[in-house]
């Protein structure tokens, strides 16, 4: 049997978060084992790619998914299979998806365990959130075997009364669990009474149809809810993480509560720095159907200036896949029309041509796409090419552009909120786990190779990940 790598990415530029190196990575049983200076031979392997004049990136971790998800009446039309071979297709090689109850008889553990059986025909690599929608006496301890089987993040929704809104006091006494467990509070931060007032309003004006939407979700409902979770956040001494942030006026409070020593973050989601409001008047605004809904075009600068600055930590796709008969069915009434896009295939190219388009280096894209959504979320192993690292991989093209074909992607629905739209950045090649499963010749599919990741403990990670990164002498 032959002891030489199984494959070596030559005379790579290689991209970290944290700067570039001219390498050859060396990868062998599933890891990087070793980065060697392209100065030196190439060393011997049974496949060599060669990256001259490439850039190399970690394979991206998408930290907010929903794979076959049951809300209400309707359900997602994706499976583990699909998203993860459309995460591929993208550059991704590690989602997290939710265990979210699918309603009041199924508890938060269940909810996990089914997921994760789902999860065993995935084609990269996953881990999970859990979600809390209401208290009760066992969830201590159903916190206790999520946090075993390595699911170390909840989360709760501050809206959505009667399906999937948890109440005050339950979050706050989630929070209490995360910090007795080492774990992370995730936050769907829309503050509820506002919008159902504002949304019964405009039903009671005949303003409810999906050319409303926009109106029925203002700013200030984020911003008030992110203001609210924050004070309990701070009381509890929990770290907490929001996510799909959409207006600059939430991330501000993130970054103040940041200043005063909260761990909190901000996450957000493609569409939110490049597409504003005006979709609801456009020919299709059922493409555009998801919560919080796209802001003014005003807004979508400014939290775009936020995503460059580094104020913003992660960008996700929140993947709801939906087809568009699903989203026809009552474009008439928002209150009953599914909310979420597509996204988890698109989210490199949308994401990189954003920040590139404000001036972010290829740095600050991998540290949205892969390092930050790795750390925070205490994924081991991923989100940097390092030595000891799993080898997922991404060459990549920051110049090459594409325009999105909705029919021709890989998501399992028919359309793209971003289809006829020119984007540059997008993966040549893609590795995980050490398989080549894109390259020139197309997708390879490597079956149900992908493995679920046990996550670890939150303040755990980041003294480690810190700890890492100090210079020698430091330590």
């Amino acid at each position: 049997m032959s002891h030489q790598p199984d494959l070596v990415i030559a005379n790579a530029t290689v991209v970290n978060s944290t700067g570039r190196q001219e390498a050859h990575i060396v990868v062998h049983e599933g890891k990087i084992a070793a980065l060697t200076d392209a100065a030196q031979p190439v060393p011997a392997a049974d496949r060599t790619i060669d990256a001259t004049g490439r850039l190399v990136i970690p394979g991206g971790v998408d930290g907010h998914c929903h794979v076959a998800q049951v809300t209400g009446r309707f359900r997602t039309l994706d499976d583990y299979r699909t998203t993860s071979t459309a995460a591929l297709w993208g550059g991704t090689t590690t989602i997290i998806d939710f265990g979210i109850p699918r309603d009041a008889q199924e508890t938060p553990l269940a909810a996990v365990l089914h997921k994760k059986e789902l999860a065993t025909q995935s084609r990269c690599d996953v881990a999970l959130h859990g979600a809390v929608i209401s208290w009760d006496e066992t969830v201590p301890w159903q916190l206790e075997q999520l946090a075993t089987e390595g699911v170390r993040s909840v989360k709760m929704y501050t809206t959505n009364r009667g399906t999937t809104m948890a109440d005050g006091d339950t979050i706050l006494k989630v929070m209490r669990e995360m910090v007795r467990l080492d774990g992370l509070a995730y936050i769907h931060a829309e503050h509820d009474p506002i919008i159902a007032d504002c949304t019964e309003q405009h039903a009671q004006d005949g303003r409810i149809g999906i050319e409303h939407l926009h109106r029925t979700r203002p700013e200030l409902a984020e911003e008030i809810s992110v203001k609210e979770t924050l004070a309990m956040a701070e009381y509890t001494g929990a770290p907490v993480y929001f996510v799909h942030q959409s207006t600059p006026g939430a991330v501000d409070l993130v970054s103040q509560a940041r200043e005063r020593g909260i761990e909190a973050y901000s996450e957000t989601c493609p569409h939110y720095v490049t597409l504003d409001d005006t979709v609801y008047a456009s020919t299709f605004p059922e493409w555009f159907a998801c919560c919080p809904p796209m802001r003014c075009a005003e807004t979508v600068a400014a939290l775009k200036e936020r995503l460059v600055s580094g104020a913003i930590h992660t960008m996700s796709s929140d993947h709801s896949c939906y087809d568009l008969s699903q989203k026809r069915e009552r474009t008439d009434d928002v209150r009953a029309m599914p909310h979420g896009l597509p996204g988890v295939e698109t989210r490199m190219p949308v994401t990189f041509t954003a920040m590139a388009s404000a001036g972010a280096s290829v740095e600050q894209f991998v540290s949205a796409f892969a390092a930050e959504p790795a750390r925070i979320n205490a994924v081991p192993g991923k989100g940097r090419i390092a030595e000891g690292f799993d080898a997922d991989l991404v060459v990549f093209d920051p110049a090459e552009e594409r325009t999105v074909d909705g029919a021709a992607l890989h998501m399992g629905t028919d359309f793209s909120p971003f289809d006829g739209k020119a984007l540059t950045g997008w993966p040549a090649v893609v590795v995980s786990n050490g398989r080549v499963v894109l390259d020139a010749d197309g997708f390879h599919d490597p079956g149900a190779a992908g493995r679920f990741i046990h996550r670890n403990g939150f303040r755990q990670h980041q003294s480690a990940s810190e700890a890492a990164h100090l210079p020698a002498a430091a330590l």
